[in-house]
């Protein structure tokens, strides 16, 4: 893992979800195909209680590394969220 992926990561860890977003968005915006960066920002998304952001970037994940396990889980834990909850789910697109 990249060094701004990893002080992402830790930032996470910590709570300090601006810094991580920031660096998340970095990496993202430096490699739009960075599973690690969408499922990051997915993470962060949920932590601030925004679930059908972090659906729609985990289902981004998911599409560009369909085997990715972390974006699978993401994507099975928010959409069981969303339907218990009775909320319809997102449209697909990342609108941010």
């Amino acid at each position: 893992m990249t060094e701004p992926l990893a002080e992402a990561e830790q930032a996470l860890g910590m709570g300090l979800l601006d810094r991580a977003e920031r660096l998340y968005r970095q990496a993202a915006d430096a490699d739009p195909h960075s599973v690690v960066a969408l499922t990051g920002l997915s993470r962060v998304a949920i932590d601030r209680g925004d679930d059908a952001l972090a659906l729609r970037l985990a289902w981004r994940a998911l599409e560009l590394d369909p085997g990715n396990a972390v974006a699978a889980r993401l994507v099975q834990r928010l959409e069981e969220v969303l339907s218990t909850r009775g909320e319809a789910l997102p449209d697909r697109e990342v609108n941010e």
